[in-house]
């Protein structure tokens, strides 16, 4: 067969047939697949790695300031609601003004400093290493609750993230104080 220009496909036809072979053994992806998990857990070692080091700013957790508190509306530190899909950071800004004048009154009140944001366990390292050194009041502890009202067939699963949690925080080198509304409330 020839083209209009009168040149023939044969050696055209004949090289694709023979390459393709060659281009469908080298497109299974099997040994990149395995090299790039390999790069992300390094990654994500290293990751954890720098995010504890930067968690070791903050001082160690002062116990006998935190075992004290009894609600978490009155919990200063950051805090994590721990649901299905994502964890609940809730962080308490420290108050700018030093003088106690008006503090918590309708010119300086508290739920005006609070924040919360929702992230993905693998973003928990950065989200709790981007809270301001000042918003960690009782040093390097996090209270961590589970959800509430989660329907019966979600509970393994909020569970299972509150483990991965637990995890993360003990990698990181803060200190979890399982919030539990039962016994911190003395019910």
């Amino acid at each position: 067969m020839q083209t209009p220009s009168g040149r023939s496909t044969l050696p055209i036809a004949l090289a694709s047939v023979l390459a393709l072979p060659l281009l469908l053994a080298g497109c299974t992806g099997a040994p990149a697949h395995g090299a790039s998990a390999t790069t992300l857990t390094e990654q994500q070692r290293q990751s954890l790695e720098t995010a504890r080091q930067q968690m070791d700013l903050i001082p160690p957790p002062s116990k006998t300031r935190y075992m004290a508190i009894h609600d978490l509306d009155s919990w200063e530190n950051p805090y994590l609601t721990v649901q299905g899909g994502m964890v609940t950071l809730h962080v308490l800004i420290a108050d700018a003004n030093t003088s106690a004048i008006g503090q918590g009154g309708m010119l300086r009140p508290v739920n005006g400093r609070r924040r919360t944001l929702d992230v993905r366990l693998s973003d928990l390292p950065t989200a709790l290493n981007a809270v301001p050194e000042n918003a960690w009041p009782y040093g390097r502890v996090v209270a961590v609750e589970e959800a509430h009202e989660i329907p019966v067939s979600a509970r393994p699963e909020v569970r299972r993230n509150v483990e991965n949690v637990l995890k993360t925080l003990g990698d990181l080198g803060v200190v979890a104080y399982e919030w539990n509304e039962a016994t911190n409330h003395g019910l």
